[in-house]
């Protein structure tokens, strides 16, 4: 498979998956995610719908196939232990390892991956909190939730991020909000709905577009 190919995988996978609001990806949102013409889209799914990676529903909607799953998971597996490699090894930041991973996840040799897993003891999470699929493709159910949804007084551990660019993940780290940080919300101001959390000593404000994007398990 062309590396492009992959990338559309990997992103219908997550949208239809992993999303805390998961659903059938449509054209406009893969073209959104991706960067891409609309036109171009419509193009690499007639491609992946040749090759029966996809298929499509009612309304425009798409889906993947069994064999467009089994693709996609493998990708994300790869380009999960890359971060986590770059992250623990090479000391990048988890700012910087995305867009490295992005590059690294096209590699097909099944004897470094599985010997990448193993030099790293077999991680269940990379360094932004998202589940490593194993080498048979099962992934760690989580329960996890957005921390917009907390209320007031509860207690909470950031388990994950949404939001995985170099300037929201710069920006949090400056808040010193880490993955395993524990957080109580200490108010939600009624107007904007900004959240006063309270960690470390430290009491930091962040917004609602904020708390949408951080993954938390409620203690």
């Amino acid at each position: 498979m062309s590396f492009a190919e992959e990338n559309y995988l990997k992103v219908l996978y997550q949208l239809s998956y992993e999303r805390v609001d998961r659903k059938d990806a449509g054209t406009s949102e893969l073209a959104l995610i991706l960067k891409v013409k609309p036109a171009s889209v419509n193009d690499m799914l007639k491609k992946l719908k040749e090759k029966k990676y996809v298929d499509n529903k009612k309304y425009g909607k798409i889906s993947l196939t069994k064999k467009g799953k089994e693709v996609a998971i493998n990708v994300l597996r790869k380009h999960r232990l890359w971060e986590t490699f770059l992250y623990e090894k090479l000391d990048f930041n988890w700012a910087e390892v995305h867009d490295v991973a992005e590059q690294l996840e096209h590699i097909q040799s099944k004897k470094l991956v599985k010997k990448l897993d193993k030099f790293l003891s077999f991680p269940r999470f990379d360094p932004h909190g998202d589940p490593i699929p194993n080498e048979k493709g099962e992934i760690v159910k989580t329960n996890r939730v957005l921390l917009s949804s907390i209320k007031k007084g509860d207690f909470f551990r950031v388990v994950g991020v949404k939001d995985l660019s170099s300037d929201f993940l710069q920006y949090i780290d400056d808040l010193k909000i880490r993955i395993n940080s524990e957080i109580i919300l200490e108010d939600i101001q009624e107007f904007d709905k900004t959240r006063l959390l309270y960690f470390n000593e430290n009491k930091v404000r962040i917004s609602k577009e904020v708390s949408d994007c951080i993954f938390v398990l409620p203690l």
